[in-house]
Parts: structure tokens; sequence; C-alpha cells
């Protein structure tokens, strides 16, 4: 290996690590900020008494988490008990590898496919968390997971397809120079609200979090969890609403002068969501899935992909 690989790879490795911990930061104000949310909404502050104005909250949140008593449920099976969080933990980290601009690490060819496979295999880190605490909560918390997943994701998946027929591309990089003038927002305005909608059923947030229903299910399938364990849950659930938020604002408007306005508008959106709507009952997640979302989305393909090919047609 040349030295000039040798040392490529370790800036790579070096420009990765230091974007894990900015995103770790970033996780930690991101709590405060929805605590905040939620005071405001309900006429209270929230979080102002550590230190000033309540900004080291995080930080003593987590040090309690990690501090707490740790010890394994008897009838558990402690291997996947332990595995599920971690398993949740790498593929939150391990899918900001697509991420094109901060330190333009690695640039996929077949980035959003590889986006696929990591939100695909993150609804298995909740099936094996349910089903290896041996608890009756939590086991009907992971069926769920399961079932909601295949629900959701089979007309996101559509939907970002409709984007790559029109992109011709599977990087992520390219719809930021196709969408230098005017996002696919102004193009696709019901796919952009389809999609955002499926991201808080993916996000496991209200109104869609059926899999932690808490009035039903007391925590879905982390109930057995505590301490370290729950804490890389949690780092993995608000790393990916940072991740999906950047990701819709990459396939619908773009890398432009208004990237962090338009970024943290949706983060803000998605956080203020919970404060406002409440919980919907499973058979309408399902409904509005297979018989809305799915024949909508199949349209919008073959409209794309029939205007596309007229325009060819008369172009050549």
């Amino acid at each position: 290996m040349s030295l000039f690989i040798k040392v490529n790879l370790s800036l790579n490795l070096i420009c990765y690590l230091i974007m894990i911990i900015t995103v770790l930061f970033s996780v930690a104000f991101l709590t405060l900020m929805e605590r905040k949310i939620l005071g405001y909404m309900q006429n209270r502050k929230g979080p102002n008494k550590i230190l000033y104005m309540g900004l080291f909250q995080p930080f003593s949140d987590a040090m309690k988490l990690l501090t707490k008593e740790f010890f394994f449920i008897k009838n558990s099976n402690y291997i996947y008990f332990i595995f599920s969080p971690l398993l949740a933990f790498i593929i939150s980290m391990f899918i900001w590898l697509v991420y094109p601009f901060m330190f333009n690490i690695y640039y996929l060819n077949f980035s959003l496919i590889f986006i696929f496979s990591c939100l695909g295999f993150n609804v298995y880190s909740s099936m094996i968390g349910g089903w290896s605490s041996c608890s009756n909560y939590s086991m009907l918390g992971s069926i769920r997971a399961v079932a909601q997943s295949i629900s959701y994701e089979v007309s996101m998946i559509l939907m970002i397809f409709c984007l790559m027929i029109m992109s011709e591309s599977y990087m992520l990089i390219d719809y930021n120079q196709l969408q230098e003038y005017l996002g696919y927002y102004y193009y696709f305005m019901p796919l952009y609200t389809m999609f955002f909608i499926s991201i808080l059923a993916e996000l496991n947030r209200t109104p869609f979090d059926l899999v932690e229903g808490e009035s039903e299910l007391v925590s879905g399938f982390n109930t057995e969890y505590l301490s370290s364990l729950f804490t890389l849950f949690f780092l993995a659930e608000y790393s990916m609403i940072l991740f999906m938020s950047m990701l819709i604002v990459l396939l619908f408007f773009g890398f432009n002068n208004y990237f962090i306005l338009n970024y943290m508008f949706h983060v803000y959106s998605i956080l203020w969501i919970r404060a406002v709507y409440p919980r919907i009952r499973y058979d309408q997640l399902m409904f509005m899935c297979w018989k809305i979302f799915l024949p909508v989305t199949l349209s919008l393909i073959m409209n794309v992909y029939g205007l596309k090919m007229m325009l060819i047609y008369f172009i050549m």
C-alpha cells in the first residue's frame, strides 16, 4: 500500500471521527431543544437550572443515565439483549458516511442504496431487543416495529425511486447539483409531504410512536433497558432525527444558501409535532401507508417516467 493511500485513509478516518463527535454533541443539545420546545408549548420554561440557562442539562442527564445500576432480566437472552442497542447505535453512526459536504469523506456511487440498507437494518435492533427481553410489552413493541417498517418503507423507497428517475443518479451529491436553481420541492410538493410523514414513521416519532406507546406498552421494545444500554438507543434515535432531516433537505431543496435554515426548520418541525399531535391508531397507519401513500406514489412514478419519455422523444 502506497504512502498516499495510507495518508488518505488516515485523514478520512480522522474526519469521520470528528463528524461522529460533532453528531453526538448535536444530539445532546437536540434533547435540550426538544425539552425547551415542549416546555414553551405547555406554558412553562423547561430546563433552566443547570449552570447558565440550563445549557448543561444534557450532560447532567447523561451522567445520571450512565451511573445508574445495571442488571440483566432473569429470563432474557443476554447476548442479544446487549447486541440490540449496539446494533442501533452502530447503524445510526455508520449511515453518516454518506454525508457529502462537511468533510467529503466518501462519494459513494450508490449512496441512496446504502441509506436504504441501513434503514432496513435499523428495524432489526427493535425486533431483537424486544424478543431478547422476554417481556410481553417488549415483544408486542418489536412486532409492531416489524409490521410498521414493512408498511412505510415500501412507499418511502418508491418515493425516492421517483426522484431517482428524475435525476438518473444514485449519488446524494448529484441532487445538490441538479437543484442549483430550483429544488424538487416545487415540482413534487405532494411527494415531499408524504416523504416527511414517512420519516416520522421511520423515526418512531409522534404521531407514529406506536412501537413505544407509553399508554399501551409501557415503553415498547425498550421497556426492560436501563443505564448505558438505554443510552445507546437514545443516541441512535436522536442522531437519526438529525440525519433524516438532512436527507429530506438534500433530496428536495439541495445544498444552497438556505440549507441551514431548511435543516433547522425540519428538525424543529419533528420536535414540534410531538407537542401538537396525538398518537394515531395502528389500523390508521396501515390504511395510510397501503391505501393512500402507495397508490399515489405509484401514480407519480408513472407520470414522471411517462413525461420524461415524452420529452426525450420530442427532443431527440
